[in-house]
């Protein structure tokens, strides 16, 4: 893993990638980019393949790349507009599934047996998008459908069974953790870097890999596993899991910013609301698990 997700490291915004990477931007101070040898953007380098001299303008200096002025380069609007169609058709499926399919006594083996297939089935693509070269719209569209009616279905048992009004509160807590982490970003506060970058994904490979565990002893032993998702440890758990989608989000803010400056073509504006949908649906579900956990406490 390369990035808050798998979207990223393989074809986004990845390090690898020549137009994004941390801590790449030009310093204040070198060469004029008019000339050819103080400018890397100048003559379209191998490490950039988007970058046809999209800066340079007469005797400028290095500063802090701008979004190109070509078209069929990604903008902020592009990824806005592809989140928010993303993000809705999520939405619009999982109030479908919250009304369609009834989560009563007679009803709830077989919606719930719904739901886990659309889950699988969303996985599914999600990988299968992960390892495209190219963002596939209809791919991603119907993930964030049937991620829908997953999440859709899921929050209907929780807030009937375990805990009432927790897909709201979840819901309420995921924008805040969206709009905090937005003004933090823009203010400074948060410094994406190499370390920063570093640090995330090991602990959300730890994260990961003790959650898998705690899987396979429920599965296999019964009962909670080792009790990572359950009581005291299940929430601390979720919390550190709320902060590792904070810091995704991070990530994904510094990802799209740094495909915009460097001027990744505008198709990329998919795998940005594609990654963006990834990480609030984590966060999303941290959110839900940890809310059962203390009102199933009480």
């Amino acid at each position: 893993m390369r990035s808050s997700n798998p979207v990223f490291s393989r074809r986004g915004f990845s390090r690898d990638n020549g137009y994004a990477q941390f801590n790449a931007q030009p310093q204040a101070g070198g060469p004029a980019v008019g000339t050819a040898e103080g400018n890397p953007y100048a003559q379209a380098p191998a490490g950039n393949p988007y970058a046809q001299n999209p800066y340079a303008q007469g005797d400028v200096q290095y500063g802090a790349p701008q979004a190109p002025a070509t078209t069929g380069r990604m903008t902020m609007d592009d990824v806005v507009m592809r989140t928010a169609s993303t993000l809705g058709l999520l939405v619009v499926t999982a109030a479908l599934a919250w009304a369609l399919l009834p989560v009563d006594e007679a009803n709830i083996g077989k919606s719930y047996g719904i739901a886990i297939g659309a889950g699988l089935v969303a996985m599914v693509l999600g990988f299968v998008q992960a390892f495209k070269r190219k963002a596939s719209p209809p791919i991603i569209l119907a993930y964030a459908a049937l991620e829908g009616v997953f999440l859709g279905v899921l929050s209907s048992i929780v807030d009937n069974y375990i805990a009432s009004g927790a897909a709201m509160q979840a819901v309420l807590g995921t924008m805040a953790v969206f709009v905090a982490v937005l003004v933090a970003y823009k203010a400074g506060w948060i410094r994406v870097n190499r370390r920063f970058y570093g640090f995330v994904m090991a602990a959300s490979l730890g994260f990961v890999l003790l959650m898998a565990v705690n899987l396979l002893f429920a599965v296999f032993g019964g009962g909670d596993g080792l009790g990572f998702r359950s009581g005291g440890l299940g929430i601390l758990f979720g919390i550190i899991g709320v902060l590792l989608g904070a810091c995704f989000l991070a990530l994904d803010f510094k990802q799209v910013e740094d495909g915009i400056a460097y001027g990744a073509p505008k198709e990329e504006a998919w795998l940005a609301a594609f990654g963006l949908t990834m990480t609030l649906v984590w966060i999303y579900m941290e959110f839900l698990r940890l809310i059962a956990i203390l009102q199933g406490n009480d």
